[in-house]
């Protein structure tokens, strides 16, 4: 059996499932810590949460886990995109809020692997406490996500982004109990990909993008592809693309063992982007 049909028979078990994830995500890494030194101070560092969750919306639950995304609003930056919770350090008041993960019950406290991160190497343990706290503090503004329902599994590599001078660290959690997701002006809506579907080959596409610098100006735009993820939820379709699907890509590779097909063999989808992709604005 492979480590991808493995993973397939562990989404009807919930704790086994994430028994695994968070093995899969620190018992090959610790002691190594892959935030380098003094990333808190940097002015290029963003964090995400890469969010799992046992329901697919409020109203109609999956028994199996989802990935849960933002899909972001017509009022920001790369307007449409779908994206993991998260944002920029904002230094002094993150250092405020990390003070509370110390505490007992707090989430970072809950994790296992606190202890061991605090014992062989306390500065990075420190900025790591940082970078959760920053995740945390952006998903309850963006989704009011509750800080304290979050249970922390581990960190995936850092992506640095293609079109903005932007280094992302992504933090693995499960949310056990939060079913309603409250989100602010920068999110359109909450998305929930099963990860049943994330690991089949045939939801998977080649994203073609024609860039429109000028507006009305599509002589010649610069086209490029990009491997992407479809979601197909009843009448309505949505593309996993850029820095969010390879993050999510790192995540299924070091858990399930699942790399998806190559992109020269994918099926072409079609897309094009202004020059307020850039800028956001309606």
């Amino acid at each position: 059996m492979s480590q991808t049909d493995h993973i397939l028979n562990l989404l009807s078990d919930t704790p086994a499932l994430i028994k695994h994830i968070m093995g899969s995500l620190n018992e090959t890494q610790a002691p190594r810590n892959p935030l380098p030194q003094d990333v808190t101070r940097s002015s290029y560092a963003s964090t995400v949460l890469f969010l799992l969750g046992p329901q697919c919306e409020a109203k109609k639950l999956c028994p199996e886990p989802c990935l849960i995304l933002n899909k972001r609003s017509m009022k920001v930056k790369q307007a449409g995109d779908l994206c993991c919770p998260g944002g920029s350090l904002s230094s002094r008041l993150d250092s405020y809020l990390a003070k509370l993960l110390y505490l007992p019950g707090s989430p970072l406290k809950r994790w296992p692997y606190w202890s061991l991160w605090r014992a062989q190497q306390q500065k990075r343990a420190g900025e790591l406490a940082v970078i959760f706290a920053a995740s945390l503090r952006e998903g309850f503004e963006e989704m009011r996500l509750n800080p304290l329902g979050v249970k922390l599994l581990g960190l995936l590599p850092s992506q640095q982004l293609v079109m903005f001078h932007r280094i992302i660290y992504p933090l693995v959690c499960w949310i056990p109990r939060q079913k309603r997701f409250r989100p602010n002006w920068e999110v359109g809506k909450i998305v929930y990909i099963p990860l049943r579907k994330l690991l089949d080959s045939k939801n998977y596409a080649r994203y073609r993008l024609n860039f429109e610098l000028v507006p009305g100006q599509r002589q010649n735009p610069d086209r490029l592809d990009f491997p992407c993820f479809i979601h197909k939820d009843g009448d309505e379709t949505e593309n996993l693309w850029g820095a969010t699907f390879r993050i999510t890509m790192a995540f299924l590779e070091s858990t399930c063992g699942f790399k998806p097909p190559d992109m020269d063999s994918l099926p072409v989808v079609n897309g094009a982007l202004d020059k307020n992709y850039l800028t956001g604005g309606e």
